[in-house]
């Protein structure tokens, strides 16, 4: 008996100790960090992830599990997406940490090279424990004789979240040169952008014209990227003269193309629409940036204030310090979470927007937030253990690194894009294609060769 007391106690201890620790992060924070900012981040990724959830509906019938978007099934969800489309901030709040980010770090005697390396090994580190995990998965699952296609629409599902890191990836890699440009430039290079994500929506909307229009998929998030970098460096002021105007004049302008213009009210594509809003990214959805970074910026002092006060601060940083973990995994959870709940009468079937169907979205969402806790328990030390290490990596000297740099990364996006093409069908007993394996671990491979063979410490 006293032993399975202690294997109860264990998790209780762990959480007593992780709580412990992010207090203790949380006192150590320096008085000038601007607090709003990871507030922002924190808010941006639960809401992400909320929303992901309850934009699924599943349906149990004698062949299986069938899914579909609720956007889809209830037409009245659609508004709701202003809301919970908060990628746009995400974005916001990930240009300024990395130009602040950055102009430490040249400022500590690093050069861009050696940025690039720790930022993106922020990212590709828990990233590459969830496609290990799939991996595991996949193999295990088919040694015990599951469905090969069952596999297949399991390991797409839970690696959904990577789509979005194409994108992100790529404005970090961008960074350096961008940043360059933003001091020569400043808000006329966000304009000028926003100007090309128009001219894309016509060429494909108005004109027909093929592939033009791609381009917005990295246009637009640039855009929003570059107004992080003028509110890091106050080009974009935290005044209410400021912020009021823009919060108006975005969500003005988002009325006027959604419900006049061409442009859909969802902020979220789903299967059947003719025009999506984010696929690739338009005119509509940066007007949405614009609104959201208005609200930022009106909210920055009250955001601050309140994340002087310990308790709601600590909540904050521990959030962070998993939040990648929380992301990439969360869809995990739904794959977990369907075969759990969904065919008994814990979760039966009921029509899609009736009152029933809204009150089962309370035991769904308690479901799924406590299997990614417990993923987040077991995965997010690596996130962790990467975020607490002082960056290594100073001065990564000559063209060779710079160039293997590049390389290595755009391995790594070509992996993350393959997968994102490859859809839902059966790939092999690791569950994802071979060729993505090939691109996306051995971009990783040259990078951390890069870090290796080339980084010297800041002088």
């Amino acid at each position: 008996m006293s032993g399975f007391g202690d294997m109860a106690a264990h998790p209780i201890r762990v959480a007593q100790r992780m709580t412990r620790q992010m207090r203790r992060l949380a006192e150590r924070t320096p008085p000038h960090r601007e607090r709003h900012v990871d507030l922002l981040r924190a808010v941006a990724i639960v809401v992400v992830v909320v929303g992901h959830w309850l934009a699924i509906y599943v349906t149990h019938h004698g062949k299986g599990f069938q899914g579909t978007s609720t956007l889809q099934v209830v037409p009245w969800t659609r508004p709701l997406t202003w809301l919970f489309q908060v990628m746009p901030l995400f974005f916001l709040v990930g240009g300024f940490a990395n130009a602040a980010s950055l102009t430490s770090h040249l400022g500590r005697g690093g050069n861009a090279t050696g940025w690039v390396l720790g930022r993106a090994a922020r990212l590709l580190r828990p990233t590459t424990t969830l496609l290990g995990g799939l991996a595991m998965a996949a193999m295990s699952a088919g040694i015990l004789g599951a469905d090969p296609a069952l596999i297949g629409v399991a390991v797409w599902l839970a690696s959904i979240p990577l789509w979005f890191l194409v994108a992100y990836i790529a404005v970090v890699v961008l960074t350096p040169p961008m940043h360059a440009l933003h001091r020569r430039a400043g808000l006329a290079v966000p304009i000028v952008l926003a100007v090309l994500v128009g001219v894309g929506d016509l060429a494909r909307l108005a004109l027909a014209v093929p592939y033009v229009g791609k381009a917005n998929f990295l246009l637009a998030w640039l855009a929003v990227h570059q107004l992080g970098f003028a509110w890091q460096d106050g080009r974009l002021p935290s005044r209410r003269s400021v912020a009021a105007p823009m919060t108006v004049a975005g969500f003005t302008a988002l009325v006027l193309l959604t419900v006049v213009g061409p442009y859909p009210v969802s902020m979220v594509g789903f299967e059947g629409e003719r025009v999506q809003n984010t696929s690739p990214p338009t005119l509509a959805l940066l007007a949405l940036a614009v609104t959201q970074a208005g609200i930022a910026l009106w909210t920055r002092d009250r955001g601050n204030r309140w994340m002087r006060r310990l308790g709601p601060w600590t909540v904050v940083v521990a959030v962070n310090s998993v939040i990648m973990t929380l992301f990439l995994w969360h869809m995990t959870a739904v794959v977990i979470g369907v075969p759990v709940l969904y065919g008994t009468v814990m979760m039966p079937d009921a029509t899609p927007g009736s009152a029933l169907w809204l009150l089962l979205r309370i035991p769904w969402l308690a479901c799924l937030a406590l299997i990614l806790a417990l993923l987040v328990a077991i995965f997010g030390r690596f996130e962790r253990r990467t975020a607490q290490r002082a960056d290594p990596v100073g001065e990564v000297r000559g063209m060779p690194a710079a160039a293997l740099t590049v390389a290595g990364a755009v391995a790594v996006l070509a992996g993350i894009l393959s997968l994102a093409l490859a859809g839902s069908g059966y790939h092999g007993p690791v569950g994802l294609p071979v060729g993505v394996l090939v691109s996306y671990f051995g971009g990783v491979a040259v990078l951390g060769f890069v870090r290796w063979r080339y980084s010297h410490p800041a002088e």
